[in-house]
């Protein structure tokens, strides 16, 4: 590829948020753009903002959602809101996939013949590009890789269950169809895709019972009625035990919200100055408990999931799924209780998958990411998160060295950043490389 980032424009494989704002930010400085997405319904709205329903909230308040770090209200000034709602407002993602779709037509529009849309699927990157399934080589100054998420896998246990009895891809929509109105059905997770699922299959009028299960049983946490006002806290040099003992300090004298949102601005760095087998240690035994409490839901979420558990419609199971065999009218499923050695059992009508996206691209099919690893321009991160990069997002081939131009931005960079799936985090990932690609940086001082 051209070392001249201007002669080429740069090629974005991925419109979903993490893509589209990139393309958003490198119009804005000026740049040439192809965005290539072979979905054309994920376009400008992506997984997390286009597979969903009305009834589903951003798990983060409207007044930290600006898609720009510069302008922190720009978020609220689109919905119109007042000064009185930031604090406590959660909008429906349906309404902030609008919002990034109206960003991207306006960025779209005003660049002109400076930005390029291609519905196809990219499978090669190659030296001075990208070559895309009808062998097309589109040329790039760099190439930025903004895949986004990827299904879960299916678990060996559930093996040779057919579909519908299970239900792979949670975020389908298609949860309660063919599903009896007054049946059980089992979700294999606990996290924030079970709660989607919940909601939707409760919109959608399944009146049975839901049993969510996973190893631990946690379920996400809820923000705070009014948000905490966090002073900013200076960051702390601790590691390890040392770190978990300031944060549990600090939870008994703040409360747990608030001393949480105080590691929010230094994550990436505290994450970034542990060693390997720190961070694997982390990932081991404290992960889920940070998941649930970092990862929260919106109040008025968290009040219909209590309703529907008091109403036994909804039941949390911490236990090992050992079996599931398919038998007359559904699935007959065995696990292990969490501390005990005691096997139960449980019929369900249907399965569905809500373990979270898969991170390990050694896993995926995809062929963009299979030809990638195999001419050994990418690498796994150490934990299989995502793909190895640098702190610019660079990607580091299997040798390790960091490639000039091949990048990735938003959840394949979790390896490096850990904190790298909320809108907070990846705007300014794509801010930075926006202006790094235009050499912006250096015109606002950052290079001085």
């Amino acid at each position: 590829m051209t070392t001249q980032k201007q002669e080429r424009p740069v090629v974005i494989v991925g419109g979903g948020f993490s893509g589209t704002l990139l393309a958003v930010n490198l119009l804005r400085q000026g740049a040439s753009v192809v965005l290539v997405e072979r979905d054309g319904k994920a376009l400008a709205r992506g997984l997390a903002y286009g597979a969903c329903d009305a009834d589903h909230l951003l798990n983060v308040r409207a007044a930290n959602m600006s898609a720009f770090p510069d302008d922190s209200s720009h978020f609220l000034r689109w919905l119109g809101n007042s000064e009185a709602d930031k604090a406590n407002r959660f909008v429906s993602r349906q309404t902030y996939g609008l919002y990034l779709n109206n960003l991207f037509e306006k960025a779209r529009e005003e660049a002109g013949g400076r930005f390029t849309l291609i519905t196809q699927e990219a499978v090669t990157v190659a030296d001075d590009g990208v070559v895309l399934a009808d062998g097309t080589l589109l040329k790039a100054g760099a190439v930025v890789l903004a895949l986004g998420h990827f299904p879960p896998q299916p678990l060996p246990q559930l093996a040779g269950l057919p579909s519908p009895l299970l239900m792979l891809n949670p975020w389908s929509g298609d949860a309660a169809k063919g599903q009896p109105a007054d049946g059980r059905v089992l979700l294999i997770g606990t996290g924030l895709t079970a709660v989607d699922v919940t909601l939707s299959l409760d919109k959608a009028g399944f009146g049975g019972q839901i049993v969510a299960l996973s190893r631990r049983g946690l379920q996400p946490r809820a923000h705070l009625p009014v948000g905490p006002q966090v002073t900013p806290a200076a960051r702390p040099e601790l590691r390890g035990s040392a770190l978990l003992r300031h944060v549990r300090q600090r939870a008994a004298q703040v409360g747990w919200h608030h001393a949480v949102d105080e590691l929010r601005p230094h994550t990436q760095h505290l994450w970034r100055q542990h060693n390997t087998v720190e961070q694997g240690r982390f990932l081991r035994h404290l992960r889920p408990w940070w998941d649930v409490h970092r990862h929260r839901i919106a109040p008025e979420i968290a009040q219909r999931l209590a309703a529907l558990q008091a109403k036994g419609r909804l039941d949390y199971v911490a236990a090992r799924l050992v079996d599931a065999k398919r038998d007359a009218g559904g699935v007959l499923v065995t696990w292990r209780r969490r501390g005990t050695d005691r096997l139960e059992s449980g019929h369900f009508a249907r399965i569905i998958l809500c373990t979270g996206p898969e991170s390990d691209l050694t896993r995926n099919s995809t062929p963009l990411l299979a030809d990638l690893l195999g001419q050994g321009k990418a690498r796994p991160d150490p934990h299989h998160l995502g793909l190895d990069a640098d702190h610019q997002g660079r990607l580091r081939d299997a040798s390790g060295a960091a490639q000039p131009h091949l990048y990735a931005i938003g959840p394949l960079t979790k390896g490096e950043a850990w904190e790298i799936i909320a809108v907070p985090d990846i705007r300014r990932q794509v801010w930075d490389l926006a202006r790094l690609l235009t050499d912006a940086h250096w015109v606002g001082g950052e290079g001085l």
